[in-house]
């Protein structure tokens, strides 16, 4: 399938040291970036938290402490991250809720606002969902009275 693009599509997702947007940190972060033109640009990298990531999410993600101990801080890959995602529109699963707002965070800590502004936002979840809607309708046989 061909994509119309009018600005670069960035596709990414985040692997992270737990689901609380405020306080969790980027472990492993990896971007996708389609050019108009179909060109592609590829970054994934690693990083050290600066905290540690519980034994529960690591098992979920693969990714343990001893993994990232010599990786960069979010600080040192912040800067060119940023000008990557300059005017680009963004795209993946869960994003809206989750690695959009994560992201934002990490941009924060160091000074950089980060914001999706004139920015369009393809979830991929909420696609899914709207796609694939998961009502339960409860069934209850007639009582003897009926």
């Amino acid at each position: 399938m061909k994509l119309n693009l009018t600005k670069p599509l960035v596709f990414f997702d985040l692997e992270t040291t737990g689901i609380n947007v405020t306080q969790d940190r980027i472990v492993e972060a990896s971007f996708l970036k389609v050019h108009p033109n179909g060109n592609e640009d590829l970054k994934t990298f690693r990083l050290n938290p600066t905290i540690p990531i519980p034994s529960e999410v690591s098992i979920i993600h693969g990714i343990y402490d001893h993994d990232i101990a010599e990786s960069p801080l979010f600080k040192e890959v912040a800067k060119p991250l940023f000008e990557f995602l300059k005017g680009c529109d963004l795209a993946g699963y869960n994003l809206v809720r989750f690695d959009v707002p994560v992201l934002a965070e990490e941009f924060l800590r160091v000074g950089l606002d980060f914001s999706i502004d004139n920015r369009k936002l393809i979830d991929s979840q909420k696609i899914f969902y709207i796609m694939e809607p998961r009502t339960c309708l409860l069934y209850t046989s007639p009582s003897p009275r009926d």
